[in-house]
C-alpha cells in the first residue's frame, strides 16, 4: 500500500486499554461498598457496568444526556439493580469515587507505542492523530496521562466537531485539519461499523482492529467488503499493512 501520509486512530480500546481499566476500576470500587454489593461476583459486576456504559454513553453521544448526566445515570442504574436509590448528588459522588479507581488503572495497550514506532520507520514523515467520540477535555486528560500527547499531532473529538463516528463528516474534518485528501489517510479502530466502515465510506483506508476475533454481522460484513475495509488482529500488523 502506498500514498498514506496520515494514520489516524480511535482512542478507547484501540490505543488506550479502556475496557481493562473499567473492569479494574469497578471491581476495586465495588469492593469498598459493602452490602448489598458485597455478594456480587466479579464477572457480573464487570458485565453490568460495561452494559450500562455502552447504553448511557451512547445517550450522551446522541444528545439525550449531558456528560455528567450519563455518569449519574450509570451510577443510579447500577445501584438500583441492587436495591439502592441514588439522587443526583449521590450518583455523582458514587461515580466520582469509582472514577478515581478507573484513573488509577489507565494504561496503553502493549502494542500501541511499538506500532507508532514501526509506522514511523516504515513510512518516513508519517503523521499521527486521533478521532474519538467523546468530550475533548476528558479524552485529552487520558491522552496526556498515558503519554500519547507527545506522539499525536491533532485530536479530533466529536464533542467539539458536533458529529459522531461513523458520520463521514468527522473523518473528512480530520483530513482537513491535517491538510490531506482522505485517500492519503488511514483510520484504525476497534469497532467495525463505527470506526472502520465509517472511515472507509468517507474515503479513507478503514482498518478494523479486531483484537477479540469477533464475527461481524452479515450486514456489517457486506458493507465492510463493499467499502474495502481491512482487518488486523493486533497493532503489530499495521506497519507492514500500510508500509
Amino acid at each position: 500500500m502506498t500514498g498514506i501520509r496520515v494514520v489516524l486512530f480511535d482512542l478507547d480500546d484501540t490505543l488506550f486499554a479502556h475496557r481493562a481499566a473499567v473492569a479494574r476500576g469497578i471491581e476495586a470500587h465495588v469492593a469498598t461498598l459493602g452490602e448489598p454489593y458485597g455478594s456480587l461476583d466479579t464477572a457480573s459486576v464487570v458485565s453490568l457496568w460495561h452494559d450500562l456504559e455502552e447504553h448511557h454513553y451512547h445517550s450522551y453521544l446522541a444528545g439525550r444526556l449531558d456528560f455528567e448526566g450519563q455518569r449519574q445515570a450509570r451510577a443510579r442504574d447500577f445501584a438500583a439493580r441492587h436495591g439502592v436509590t441514588l439522587d443526583d448528588d449521590a450518583a455523582s459522588l458514587w461515580f466520582a469515587t469509582y472514577f478515581e479507581r478507573y484513573v488509577e488503572s489507565w494504561r496503553l495497550h502493549d502494542d500501541a507505542l511499538p506500532c507508532l514506532d514501526a509506522l514511523a520507520r516504515r513510512i518516513p514523515g508519517v503523521r499521527f492523530g486521533l478521532i474519538t467520540n467523546g468530550d475533548l477535555a476528558f479524552q485529552t486528560r487520558k491522552i496526556t496521562t498515558v503519554g500519547l500527547d507527545t506522539r499525536v499531532e491533532h485530536v479530533i473529538a466529536s464533542g467539539e466537531v458536533g458529529v459522531v463516528k461513523p458520520d463521514a463528516r468527522i473523518f473528512r474534518h480530520a483530513c482537513d485539519v491535517f491538510g490531506v485528501e482522505p485517500r492519503a489517510a488511514a483510520y484504525v479502530g476497534d469497532r467495525l461499523r463505527t470506526d472502520a466502515i465509517g472511515a472507509a465510506q468517507a474515503g479513507l483506508t478503514g482498518i478494523w482492529l479486531n483484537r477479540t476475533g469477533a464475527i461481524a454481522s452479515d450486514d456489517d460484513a457486506a458493507d465492510a467488503r463493499a467499502a474495502g475495509v481491512l482487518e488486523i488482529a493486533s497493532l503489530d500488523e499495521l506497519a507492514a499493512l500500510l508500509g
